[in-house]
């Protein structure tokens, strides 16, 4: 595949991010509306309504190390379109699909799909972008993935207003045939598989990225903070009386995070990760903080600025890093890795948060997720301690 040395906004690229953003649009749509759907249409208790979530992140995790290796069998072209293809025929069954149990059974396999999805579109569009343009290319294509958070939610929610849930399932499925309408103009570098009884073998090394472990590790620890706002946002703005503001906190995070974007990817390229990441989750910590005395609709924004400009710089800077810690043929096990972690930490963070503001409330929630953040601080700085000796070792070994 042909691509300019200096040029992040080709073709390809731009084909390989719309791509992403349905997906993700998709996923958090569904994500969303779901569990007040089997509520409300299928008359399920609350509790059993968390399994629409559950089913879909347990299929997602179980998968996730295995990404790498079928990325390796299929290749990359060929795996991102089985993997959309089936991801957006799974969606065409929220239409005619009446019955819970059934619905979980879907939930599992959807999420398989998108798993495997999501792993390849950010492999392929690390391949796209020039090695000295990493950090900015992968920070647009995260983008996409965080106004997905934002858009996705407000169609969902606006819709079902003056909709029923059957023609927005079936929107939202018409999504997905777009998507893969698109991926058939997605370029790839040519690839070698293989399909040798040696390469149908798996190894601990087919399904995890060692070197990709620790910053995946201070994903996790990011993710399980970030968690609170995803999962419990709503209520805790609804117990406060702030409820009809919460679609403005998340305009607000969308618009921080778009502002400060092209600045922190160009940053991280020419000053090193450091230089984001530090100041980013001191920032998250801080909003968290705002967030955990929440009173006013003027006090949930300014939240919301600080954790979409903290947390919004975070997510591509790990990745960013997470693949530029392993060869480019290890891209996919490398973004396979860190999303391993990343997705553990909201599943853990949605089980522990959710026990804590049961017992202590919200304000204890987001001060504990804000000293997470800072815990992940130090974390971070131990991790960046040892990659620093690490590379100054080889250094010195090259010199002699």
């Amino acid at each position: 595949m042909q691509k300019s040395t200096h040029n992040i906004w080709t073709k390809p690229f731009l084909m390989a991010l719309s791509n992403n953003f349905f997906v993700f649009l998709v996923f958090y749509s569904l994500l969303t509306v779901l569990p007040v759907y089997v509520i409300d249409e299928l008359h399920v208790s609350e509790a059993r309504a968390g399994l629409v979530t559950t089913m879909f992140l347990i299929s997602a995790i179980i998968v996730r190390p295995f990404s790498g290796k079928i990325i390796d069998a299929l290749g990359k072209k060929k795996t991102l379109m089985i993997s959309v293809f089936f991801f957006g025929a799974s969606s065409f069954f929220y239409f005619v699909i009446s019955d819970f149990n059934l619905l979980i059974a879907l939930r599992f396999f959807h999420g398989i799909w998108f798993s495997i999805a999501s792993t390849v579109l950010v492999a392929i569009a690390a391949d796209m972008i020039p090695e000295h343009r990493k950090g900015e290319g992968l920070g647009y294509f995260a983008m996409s993935m965080n106004l997905a958070v934002v858009a996705g939610p407000f169609i969902s929610l606006a819709l079902v207003q003056f909709i029923p849930y059957s023609s927005l399932f079936l929107l939202l499925a018409s999504m997905m045939v777009a998507a893969f309408i698109l991926t058939f103009g997605i370029q790839t570098s040519p690839e070698r598989t293989s399909d040798s009884k040696a390469s149908r073998r798996i190894s601990a090394k087919d399904l995890i990225e060692v070197r990709a472990m620790p910053i995946a590790f201070v994903g996790f620890l990011t993710a399980f903070a970030y968690s609170g706002i995803m999962s419990f946002i709503s209520v805790y703005a609804k117990s406060v009386g702030l409820f009809e503001s919460v679609s403005l906190f998340f305009v607000v995070f969308a618009a921080a995070m778009l502002l400060s974007r092209p600045y922190t990817g160009r940053l991280f390229d020419q000053k090193g990760p450091d230089s984001v990441i530090y100041p980013s989750l001191i920032i998250f910590a801080v909003g968290l903080a705002v967030l955990s005395i929440t009173q006013s609709t003027i006090v949930l924004l300014a939240a919301g600025a600080l954790i979409g400009l903290g947390y919004g710089a975070l997510l591509p800077s790990y990745q960013t890093m997470a693949i530029q810690s392993s060869p480019r043929e290890r891209t996919g096990h490398s973004t396979a890795t860190f999303f391993i972690f990343y997705d553990l930490g909201i599943a853990v963070g949605s089980v522990v948060l959710g026990m804590i503001s049961g017992g202590l409330g919200f304000t204890s929630l987001y001060l504990l997720s804000g000293a997470v953040v800072v815990v992940t601080l130090f974390v971070y700085r131990f991790h960046s301690v040892l990659a620093g000796k690490k590379r100054r070792g080889a250094s010195e070994a090259v010199e002699l």
